[in-house]
């Protein structure tokens, strides 16, 4: 069941905020962020209502709020694609940031690449974010020109230029500590938070998600909630090498075989889950656990935000298409 609370975003949670605002609850922006300010006026509101006094707007906290429509809305990411619904669960986690600001991640020269954008860090460096640019700019041309105005020109040549010049660029957009500063932070999130460049992410991200699959069958896992799994291996892990495959293989036939489908599907997950972590990086094993064992079990709490995979994007055991 859908619910937004602080770290949401989106027209809903604007929304939220001017029905706040008008019952004089709220003074801050309509902006569609679900900040500090929004939650401690939903608390009010509750307190004033009768309502559990979460900070959270749920069904029934909704319908108080909205009582003429009462039906709480999902997330705008839940009608889109699987693939759309992966890569925003796993750029969440990748920037912190729920739809649709996920797809706009963007990091300065920390790592040596320049600049990277996106779901999945594209960046100028390994020359992954160049041909989403240019898909961009060659079949939304006008998108670009409306966001970038009298920067488009320099956008544009930018983007011709050989690779150094483009990282030289980059570099130049940023602060000593690698933040990309205004206009260009401005702009290029604005660039990324398009309809247009996120489908664009998606397709560029078409081989991560196909790998994803392969996943899926090569373990015997069916699910929504096995491809979101899959993907975010892929992207954050890389793979799965053999003889993690090998203790995954021999944890499996240790399952009870009587087991519903679906309970049977979340022990394989998290039997996934629990094996990719323990082989990271020994610093990240934890965090690796944490986030992959949210995903296999549909729900938990990643770097402080709370995540219900069936509500906010529309992942759940049902089988793949």
């Amino acid at each position: 069941m859908a619910s937004y609370q602080r770290g949401s975003l989106g027209a809903e949670v604007g929304q939220i905020q001017q029905r706040l605002k008008d019952l004089g609850l709220y003074n801050g922006p309509i902006d569609g962020s679900y900040g500090g300010g929004t939650e401690a006026a939903i608390k009010l509101f509750q307190r004033n209502s009768g309502l559990q006094v979460d900070g959270d707007t749920g069904p029934a906290t909704w319908a108080k709020l909205f009582p003429a429509t009462s039906v709480l809305p999902a997330p705008a990411i839940v009608s889109k694609t699987i693939a759309d619904r992966c890569l925003a669960l796993t750029g969440s986690f990748e920037t912190s940031s729920p739809p649709p600001d996920c797809f706009a991640g963007l990091a300065g020269d920390f790592d040596g690449q320049g600049m990277s954008l996106g779901v999945c860090q594209w960046n100028f460096g390994q020359g992954s974010l160049q041909p989403l640019l240019k898909a961009m700019d060659q079949t939304h041309g006008s998108v670009v020109t409306d966001v970038f105005h009298n920067y488009a020109d320099e956008f544009r040549r930018m983007l011709a230029s050989p690779k150094e010049d483009q990282l030289n660029w980059a570099r130049s957009i940023q602060s000593r500590r690698h933040v990309i500063v205004e206009p260009w932070l401005g702009l290029l999130k604005a660039l990324a938070r398009s309809p247009e460049f996120q489908a664009i992410e998606t397709e560029h991200a078409g081989h991560l998600i196909q790998t994803a699959r392969t996943l899926c069958s090569t373990y015997s896992v069916h699910s929504e909630r096995a491809l979101a799994l899959m993907f975010d291996i892929t992207v954050q892990n890389g793979s799965i090498d053999d003889v993690v495959r090998a203790q995954i293989e021999r944890d499996f036939a240790k399952l009870d075989a009587n087991q519903p489908a679906d309970a049977r599907e979340v022990a394989r997950l998290q039997i996934v889950a629990n094996r990719r972590a323990a082989a990271s990086n020994p610093v990240y094993v934890n965090d690796v656990r944490i986030r992959k064992l949210t995903i296999a079990n549909g729900a938990g709490v990643v770097h402080g935000r709370k995540y219900d995979l069936a509500a906010q994007y529309g992942i759940t055991l049902a089988p793949l298409a």
